[in-house]
C-alpha cells in the first residue's frame, strides 16, 4: 500500500484552537512552543492541528487575523523543530461532529457550504507554501451515513477550489459515521495523486470508551481490562453501546483480545485504499485516562503492530487533557514505554 512518509508517527493537539472556551488566553497558554519541542524529542514526526471556524472567523465570516496568527505559530514552531503538521477544520460554520456544539444544516444550506469553500481557500492562499511539511484535512468527522452524497460532492469541489490555489499539498479527506473504515469505500475515487484517505480509530469502543461521561448509554464507573475474552468485550458492548459498536462476531468468544482483531478491522480500509492507490492515515486514535496505565500500554503496542503490518499513517489522541492526555498524570508510569508505540 502507498506510504504516506513524514506522517506516520504524531501526537494530536486536541483542546488548543478547537473544542475549548475559544478565548485568547486558551489559545495563548493551552499549547506554546516548548510543547512542540518535546513532541519532537519524543520522536514523532509530525502533529495534527484541530482547528475551530471560531478560531478565525467571527458569527458573520469576517477573517480574525489573532485566529491565523496561531496557526501561522504552530507552522513555525513544526518548521523549527523538524515536525511535519495536519491542519485539521474540526468544525465549520453549521457543522460539529459534537451535537452539544449546536451547529446544524450545513449539508443543506449553499451559503454554509460556500463559507466552507471561502475558508478553504483562505488557509490555501495563507499557508500552502509550506506545503514540504504542512497537509490540509478538509473537515473531522462527518457523522451521519446519510450525509454521504452532500459530502461527497462538498468536499470534491472544496479539493478543486483549493487546488487552483496549491495544485499538489496533501489533502485528507474521510467519510461518514465519524471518518469510519466503512465509509472509505464511498468515498469519491481521489482526484490526483496528492489525497490521502483518513480514518479514526476508538476501537474496540468498550475499551477505549470505558465510563466515559459523555456516552448516554455508559457506566461512567464501568471498567474493563485488556486481558478481556471477545466474548467478554461483546457482553459489556451490548450493555453500554448501541447495538452500531457490538463488532466482535468474526473472533472466538473465548479467545483474548490480540493484534487480529485491528488486522481484521483495518482490512477493508486497506483493499480500498490498495484498489485507488491512496496512502491511508488514521487521524485520531486513543485509549481514556481511566483505563489503567497497564492496560493502555497494552492496547498501543497491539495497535502498533497491525499500523506497521499495512504501513498506516497516524496520529494519537491527545497530547493534553481532552480525557486523553499523553502528558497527564495518569501516563506517568507508562509513558516513555507508550511513546515506542504510537
Amino acid at each position: 500500500m502507498k506510504r504516506w512518509a513524514g506522517y506516520e508517527h504524531g501526537i494530536n493537539l486536541g483542546g488548543w484552537l478547537s473544542q475549548c472556551d475559544n478565548t485568547e488566553e486558551r489559545y495563548a497558554g493551552f499549547i506554546k512552543e516548548e510543547d512542540i519541542a518535546r513532541i519532537s524529542s519524543w520522536g514523532a514526526d509530525h502533529v495534527r492541528v484541530p482547528v475551530d471556524y471560531n478560531l478565525v472567523e467571527d458569527e458573520q465570516g469576517a477573517y480574525k487575523e489573532s485566529g491565523f496568527a496561531h496557526i501561522q505559530d504552530a507552522i513555525d514552531w513544526c518548521r523549527k523543530y523538524h515536525l511535519n503538521m495536519v491542519l485539521d477544520l474540526h468544525k465549520t460554520y453549521g457543522y460539529s461532529f459534537d451535537a452539544g456544539e449546536g451547529e446544524s444544516g450545513f449539508f443543506d444550506n449553499e451559503d454554509y457550504q460556500e463559507r466552507f469553500y471561502r475558508l478553504w481557500e483562505e488557509f490555501a492562499r495563507r499557508f500552502a507554501k509550506n506545503e514540504d511539511m504542512l497537509a490540509f484535512e478538509l473537515l473531522n468527522e462527518v457523522t451521519k451515513k446519510e450525509y454521504c452524497e452532500s459530502w461527497n460532492r462538498i468536499s470534491d469541489t472544496c479539493i478543486k477550489k483549493v487546488r487552483a490555489i496549491a495544485p499538489t499539498i496533501k489533502i485528507l479527506i474521510g467519510g461518514y459515521y465519524n471518518n469510519s473504515i466503512e465509509a472509505l469505500k464511498d468515498l469519491l475515487p481521489p482526484q490526483d495523486e496528492n489525497i490521502v484517505y483518513n480514518f479514526h480509530c476508538y476501537e474496540p469502543l468498550i475499551f477505549t470508551h470505558q465510563g466515559a461521561h459523555w456516552i448516554d448509554t455508559m457506566d461512567v464507573n464501568f471498567r474493563i481490562p485488556m486481558s478481556s475474552t471477545y466474548g467478554e468485550m461483546a457482553k459489556a458492548s451490548c450493555e453500554m453501546l448501541s447495538p452500531d459498536y457490538i463488532n466482535f462476531a468474526d473472533f472466538p468468544k473465548d479467545d483474548l483480545f490480540g493484534v487480529e482483531y485491528f488486522e481484521y478491522y483495518f482490512g477493508e480500509a486497506v483493499r480500498v485504499a490498495e484498489e485507488r492507490n491512496v496512502p491511508l492515515y488514521c487521524g485520531e486514535y486513543g485509549v481514556i485516562n481511566l483505563a489503567s496505565p497497564e492496560d493502555t500500554l497494552k492496547w498501543y503496542q497491539i495497535i502498533y503492530a497491525a499500523f506497521e503490518k499495512f504501513g498506516i499513517g497516524r496520529a494519537a489522541w491527545s497530547y493534553k487533557e481532552m480525557d486523553y492526555g499523553f502528558v497527564d498524570a495518569h501516563m506517568d508510569p507508562v509513558r516513555d514505554e507508550v511513546l515506542k508505540y504510537i
